[in-house]
């Protein structure tokens, strides 16, 4: 029997972004920190360009120290990756025990699919614990890292990668990020969207929010 539009778009699968819907952010934190060390810091496409490819793992964690020392040489690489993991907080206790009941309903398909890179990584399992952090990943069916597959957001091919590596479609995925660039992306591709706002909002109230979840 052919299933109506309405069965078709029911959501099957939630694809969660990492950073300010699970661990907590403080995202001005590099920038307030290199600025105190060299208040002529500027965010220049150079850059930015570095960051990228780090967080696409196209250039190693050493690679990405060097290339910040040349433009940067009065900070050392451990102050630099300090300066770099700033960023990084804890994952709240209510989040953690959110995300594990949920995974144990076995309702839904579960993935992470995060913008990040190796330091921040390993940022996170420092401030959370090795404990927690496996805790946390287990609860996913699949748990994407950018730096670990060469793909970022807001690029549609990391969207289509995703939907193709877990055979879903968009039209019965809901897709949760901080970000409105890549909120946008999604919706393009079909997926149903939740734009959360961190601070007025919180992934713990999921289901609270209008989305066709299966009844």
């Amino acid at each position: 029997m052919k299933k109506n539009k309405e069965e078709q778009n029911t959501i099957k699968n939630i694809v969660f972004d990492f950073g300010d819907i699970f661990v907590d952010l403080d995202k001005p934190a590099s920038m307030r920190l290199i600025l105190e060390k060299q208040p002529d810091f500027i965010l220049t496409e150079e850059i930015i360009k570095i960051n990228n490819d780090y967080e696409k793992g196209l250039i190693t964690t050493e690679a990405f120290t060097n290339s910040y020392q040349k433009l940067i040489p009065n900070i050392d690489s451990n102050t630099l990756q300090e300066i770099w993991n700033a960023i990084i907080l804890k994952i709240p206790p209510h989040r953690l025990d959110f995300i594990e009941d949920l995974s144990s309903k076995k309702k839904y398909r579960l993935l992470l699919l995060s913008n990040t890179n190796e330091l921040h990584i390993q940022q996170v399992i420092k401030n959370n614990s090795l404990e927690n952090y496996n805790r946390f990943k287990k609860c996913f069916d699949k748990f994407y890292l950018s730096h670990e597959i060469n793909l970022r957001k807001p690029n549609s091919n990391i969207f289509e990668f995703v939907l193709n590596d877990n055979n879903i479609i968009a039209e019965e995925t809901l897709f949760i990020d901080d970000t409105l660039e890549h909120i946008e992306t999604a919706k393009q591709l079909g997926f149903h969207t939740w734009n959360l706002i961190p601070g007025k909002e919180d992934i713990t109230e999921l289901f609270e929010k209008e989305f066709p979840f299966p009844q």
